[in-house]
């Protein structure tokens, strides 16, 4: 179902992908709209409990595509260094498939709290009166990873 990553001398092991996931500062989601043309798009993202969480608006792009169509991959690269003089880049990465869906009540403020507590980890106090603040004006969906594989170069 899934092609495998053809230079194996170069494949990351199960454990450094999710530690790439755990430290990246930002991935790219990418979905498929109606007429299926891919949309990928950079967002801030949280692994927690071996998914991955991220917020959104009420509406957009993003949303339609996913209520369209569950199957989604998303890309992070921990580490990128140009070797100009050797035509080449260094980079660890990660690529995942899998399904999104939304989140609702325990879920989703799961899903607040792992990225609050990645992001703004000095102002958590803070952070939850401002989700609290936001109430339903978000939205938190969840990644179930099918699978996973990382690179590095």
């Amino acid at each position: 179902m899934f092609v495998e990553i053809r230079r194996k001398d170069k494949e990351l092991n199960i454990n450094e992908s999710k530690e790439i996931l755990a430290k990246g500062d930002y991935g790219v989601l990418s979905t498929i709209n109606e007429e299926n043309y891919p949309y990928g798009v950079p967002l801030n993202y949280a692994y927690y409990d071996d998914y991955i969480y991220f917020h959104s608006a009420i509406e957009g792009h993003k949303l339609m595509n996913i209520y369209n169509n569950s199957k989604i991959s998303f890309c992070v690269v921990s580490y990128a260094k140009i070797i100009p003089e050797e035509f080449d880049t260094r980079y660890k990465s990660v690529i995942i498939f899998g399904n999104v869906k939304e989140v609702f009540d325990d879920e989703k403020e799961k899903g607040f709290y792992a990225l609050l507590e990645k992001y703004s980890k000095d102002f958590i106090e803070e952070g939850k009166k401002y989700i609290e603040k936001m109430g339903n004006e978000a939205r938190v969906f969840k990644i179930h990873i099918e699978h996973i594989t990382g690179k590095t170069q």
